[in-house]
């Protein structure tokens, strides 16, 4: 059973998610769970070198075949196995979207398919690399369940509630070694349920992956420097999206939406708040969608790729700022 203390947290943020995950991975192993792990020449990069030790009869490498390995995945998952099969995000939601839609999202299968290094964390390696349609595309197909954690601990938690349902699941890891700490303690995790992180007033921050820590501090920024009271939900499950929170928040005479994604602002977290937004009839409380504008961001270090995009807690409170003012 993992333990959740202040040397596990460390170590899984130097770790990064894809660390947090192989670990996660091993202990549900180790407890003897009937699961297995299929990746697409990725067994390093998904952190499950020592689950691969450990279990050898429980890890497959495919090679670099990511269609394939949906198939396989699926074939396994149907035979009663827990399975999660794991590839760059990119390759997961675009390469073999065919294998998703038919064998995960019709046929049901419970395939936990994990999106490695999503957003622009590699995005070093280029446009072809970079994630930035996946939340789009994994909403929009029927059946499946579309995670995206916040930090390592979540990491962890998700896959943990990934492997207890009976259904098919995106799991989306944010990239990068040395990720920031959300969670510093235990706490509960329910697929559906999204977290406030901190309570605000006229505005709120709806943020999802490795930008709920930057939503933090951009809240922070907010309030030392403009005196805004700004809320902070971490919305971990995409879809089904926790639509009771934001009518809760609604409620509160909201005034600002913001969405925060590491993801394009067509189709992600942006587009589901405003479908809540529309269908709820919520009048009189704003929607601001800040994340990866219409175009293929150039080449780039991921620090370098953020503030480009806008994504920092400096330029977030800008644009919130600005909105703001306009209202």
């Amino acid at each position: 059973m993992i333990e959740v203390n202040q040397r596990n947290l460390r170590t899984w943020s130097m770790l990064g998610p894809c660390g947090a995950f192989g670990t996660a991975m091993l202990d549900l192993a180790d407890s003897g769970t009937d699961c297995a792990v299929v990746t697409a020449d990725l067994r390093f990069y998904s952190g499950l070198e020592r689950f691969a030790h450990n279990h050898p009869e429980q890890c497959y490498n495919v090679g670099i075949a990511e269609q394939n390995l949906v198939g396989v995945a699926a074939g396994m998952a149907k035979e009663g196995s827990k399975v999660f099969a794991t590839t760059y995000a990119t390759f997961a939601s675009t390469r073999c979207l065919d294998q998703v839609r038919v064998n995960m999202g019709y046929m049901k299968l419970p395939v936990k398919l994990v999106g490695l290094t999503s957003g622009l964390s590699v995005g070093i390696l280029g446009a072809t690399h970079m994630s930035c349609e996946d939340l789009a595309i994994m909403r929009t197909i029927p059946n499946m369940v579309v995670l995206s954690p916040a930090d390592c601990l979540e990491v962890i938690k998700a896959t943990q509630a990934a492997a207890k349902i009976d259904a098919p699941v995106y799991l989306r890891l944010p990239g990068g070694v040395n990720n920031p700490v959300v969670y510093k303690e235990d706490y509960d995790f329910e697929i559906g349920k999204s977290i406030e992180l901190r309570e605000g007033a006229d505005i709120y921050i709806v943020a999802t992956g490795a930008m709920v820590a930057v939503a933090l501090s951009a809240a922070d920024l907010l309030e030392a420097e403009q005196g805004y009271k700004v809320g902070v939900l971490n919305m971990h499950t995409i879809k089904p999206l926790d639509r009771a929170a934001i009518k809760k928040i609604v409620a509160k005479d909201c005034r600002l939406l913001v969405s925060l994604e590491e993801h394009s602002v067509i189709g992600g977290l942006g587009s589901a708040l405003a479908e809540t937004l529309t269908e709820e009839a919520a009048l009189g409380c704003a929607l601001l969608k800040i994340g990866i504008q219409d175009a293929f961001p150039k080449a780039a270090p991921y620090a370098d790729l953020l503030e480009t995009c806008g994504l920092t807690p400096e330029k977030i409170a800008a644009q919130v700022k600005s909105k703001w003012e306009s209202l």
